[in-house]
């Protein structure tokens, strides 16, 4: 975590696939469920995100058509063996949509597939 933060530190705004939302929540109550974190503790990421959102420092980019049709196309044209979830593939082709050239993540699935959509992908918990 700490290197995330370091990273974090370093950038202005940070983009993300309006399903992040989805997966940050998810998470969140993931952590809860598991006894690692509170009900309160999530309120408080939740109210967190919000406010970083309403300032800038988060910015989601939307889903449209035009980019499930990005992840249709790499999914079209991806070796068999390629390990790409939907929920990647969106994040993935919002990147590259939105004209970024790599993307952060300490997912290893997503990041093989970045190249997939032409983006580097960068671990930020090695």
């Amino acid at each position: 975590m700490v290197v995330l933060r370091a990273h974090v530190a370093t950038v202005d705004v940070i983009h993300c696939s309006v399903h992040g939302q989805a997966e940050f929540v998810s998470a969140a109550h993931r952590k809860m469920r598991e006894g690692v974190s509170s009900r309160q503790d999530l309120d408080a990421y939740l109210k967190q995100m919000d406010r970083d959102t309403a300032v800038g420092a988060l910015r989601w980019a939307s889903i449209d058509q035009n980019l499930i049709d990005l992840v249709r196309v790499v999914f079209q044209k991806a070796p068999a063996k390629t390990f790409l979830r939907a929920a990647d593939g969106l994040h993935l082709a919002s990147a590259a949509a939105n004209g970024f050239s790599a993307i952060y993540s300490n997912d290893k699935h997503l990041l093989a597939a970045a190249p997939l959509f032409g983006l580097k992908g960068i671990n930020v918990i090695p």
